[in-house]
């Protein structure tokens, strides 16, 4: 698991150091560095996934659009460098990416100093086993995933080395490819014993998004001849025909490859998430939020970059009513004012936390106080 993140020079952040744990919460004002943060995990993770170039590209992969080189370097950088550190708990010795950010209109960061080895595979690439996982092994599932289609991408990987993709895009796929999986005990819906016991992946993807979303009944393929996949609804208990996603609206299309790759993760495996609150009901955020703190408390590091107090509160929830997650595997990371930067908030056993600093989710009860005045005339 990844313990901390530092950066250094890169785009608003002169020096940070982050601390991850087993579920990271990354909340705060826009602008302030919660993006930037994913994308230093990103830029590190081109380095580590079995690549031959020791460059980062700046553009193209895992949605990433930064931009030119010297955009990304802050203002303040004594030099041409970048540096992003990385710790484990598995490793004493960290991992530092030094970047040197070339001249010119480079749409790209060079890695400098030794080039190393991944091990054990012996492909070449720099030693970060959280971030170099295939599959469902590393995910990073963006803010702007697929809307309703009718048709999804396939991907030409072999079966274990595809995920549902950086949009979402490979869900339908990754769901008939492995309808029949087991899913492990920690994840299964609560459910599912008391109903019909039954722990594959399709029905425990309909029991969690029938609880999250709406109830539902899911089909998905891969059908022979073409290069798409196929995913439908269906209505429990009501024979007809199968109902198309741009029929279902956009929570299901934006919340189904979350479940899916939660359902899919391994301990020791890394799921990024943001903004997994979009276009869900209140309900269905906070259950969502549950759900990933469960995946967390199953050993697989979730990172979730959120504005959604409903989403934390179902986090919350997860640890002091279901006792999925333990309360010191769960940290927020606040992005403040510029002169307050980065404020970490721990979680305690009665789901409560630690910090409650100036702007965090007290959108709420200010305007209330505002409509209390209005009420009583004042103004």
């Amino acid at each position: 698991m990844i313990t901390s993140l530092g950066i250094r020079h890169f785009k608003r952040f002169a020096e940070a150091s982050i601390e991850l744990r087993r579920l990271t919460v990354l909340t705060g004002l826009n602008g302030t560095g919660k993006s930037t943060t994913i994308q230093a995990l990103l830029l590190a993770r081109q380095l580590a996934d079995g690549s031959s170039s020791p460059v980062a590209r700046l553009n193209g992969p895992y949605g990433l659009a930064l931009g030119e080189a010297q955009e990304v370097q802050h203002p303040d950088a004594p030099d041409s460098r970048i540096e992003i550190r990385l710790e484990s708990d598995e490793s004493d010795v960290p991992s530092i990416l030094t970047f040197e950010v070339p001249d010119g209109q480079a749409l790209y960061l060079e890695l400098a100093g030794q080039w190393l080895y991944l091990e054990p595979a012996g492909r070449r690439g720099v030693s970060l086993p959280e971030l170099s996982g295939r599959g469902s092994a590393f995910t990073y599932l963006c803010a702007e995933r697929l809307g309703p289609r009718d048709q999804l991408g396939v991907s030409a990987e072999h079966p274990d080395a595809i995920g549902v993709g950086t949009q979402g895009e490979y869900t339908a796929q990754v769901l008939a490819l492995h309808t029949s999986r087991t899913v492990r005990e920690e994840l299964r819906h609560p459910d599912t014993e008391a109903t019909h016991g039954v722990t594959i992946l399709r029905t425990q993807v309909e029991m969690w998004a029938s609880d999250i979303i709406r109830p539902i009944k899911i089909t998905a393929q891969s059908p022979p001849g073409i290069t798409a996949s196929t995913i439908r609804f269906q209505e429990p208990g009501l024979l007809g025909e199968a109902i198309r996603p741009t029929n279902m609206g956009f929570g299901f299309s934006y919340a189904l490859p979350i479940i899916v790759a939660g359902l899919l993760t391994r301990p020791g495996d890394l799921l990024i998430v943001e903004n997994p609150e979009a276009h869900l009901h209140p309900g269905g955020q906070s259950k969502l939020g549950r759900f990933l703190a469960r995946v967390a408390g199953a050993g697989t590091q979730v990172i979730v970059e959120t504005h959604s107090d409903h989403v934390l509160n179902g986090a919350r929830l997860a640890v002091a009513e279901e006792g999925v997650l333990d309360p010191g595997d769960a940290i927020i990371q606040y992005f403040g004012e510029s002169d307050i930067g980065v404020t970490p908030i721990g979680f305690t056993e009665r789901g409560e936390l630690t910090e409650w600093p100036r702007g965090f989710f007290d959108q709420m009860q200010s305007d209330l106080g505002r409509l209390a005045r209005a009420r009583r005339g004042g103004r």
